[in-house]
């Protein structure tokens, strides 16, 4: 047998104790979880500031009134355009269905990519139109979901962008049903399906 450069090192026999978690270990690795959560906070609310700031641009060039909120809820950043104290929000900023407000949120998803580097997925409100919308469809979500309930036959709804199909799914599944998109869009609509 050739002896190595390994043969010259003791060998170790006392088996390695195993020491219980002292305090700062969890404490850091608590302190380590927070910190990403702190982190995505921080750029969602960064990301409110360049929608805010950038909708402020535009409000003047068009010369429109109009008050910010910045808000952030879960993994998005809420900018809602609100009544001022000197008038209110034109509507003709919501447009037919909600045309003109999702083109400006994509405009300031653009500009928020633009000044951060990262896709975002703002959600921009004007003068309430999305929490208005929202309870609507809800309201349409949970008359299917019933009906779905009462007569097991799966239920098509009308056609609705993303943003509402995703309201819809979300409260089928709260009910306990399943649901899938079907059509292109922007006929895309939701299957509410039986249990």
């Amino acid at each position: 047998m050739t002896k190595t450069e390994h043969d010259d090192l003791p060998l170790v026999t006392d088996p390695v104790e195993e020491s219980p978690e002292s305090p700062e270990i969890s404490e850091s690795t608590e302190s380590t979880e927070e910190a990403p959560r702190a982190s995505r906070r921080a750029q969602l609310e960064r990301e409110g500031e360049v929608a805010a700031d950038f909708l402020e641009t535009l409000l003047d060039i068009c010369d429109l009134d109009g008050d910010l909120d910045v808000d952030v809820d879960g993994d998005r950043a809420i900018v809602s355009l609100v009544d001022s104290d000197e008038g209110r929000v034109p509507r003709r900023l919501v447009g037919n269905a909600g045309s003109v407000l999702d083109a400006m949120q994509e405009l300031t998803r653009l500009a928020v990519q633009s000044a951060t580097g990262e896709r975002s997925r703002l959600m921009l409100d004007i003068a309430g139109h999305r929490a208005d919308r929202r309870s609507a469809v809800v309201a349409q979500a949970q008359e299917a979901i019933d009906l779905v309930k009462t007569s097991g036959q799966k239920q098509a709804m009308v056609p609705m962008t993303a943003y509402e199909r995703k309201i819809v799914h979300d409260e089928v599944l709260a009910a306990g049903l399943g649901s899938e998109s079907e059509g292109v869009e922007p006929k895309r609509f939701v299957v509410i399906l039986p249990a």
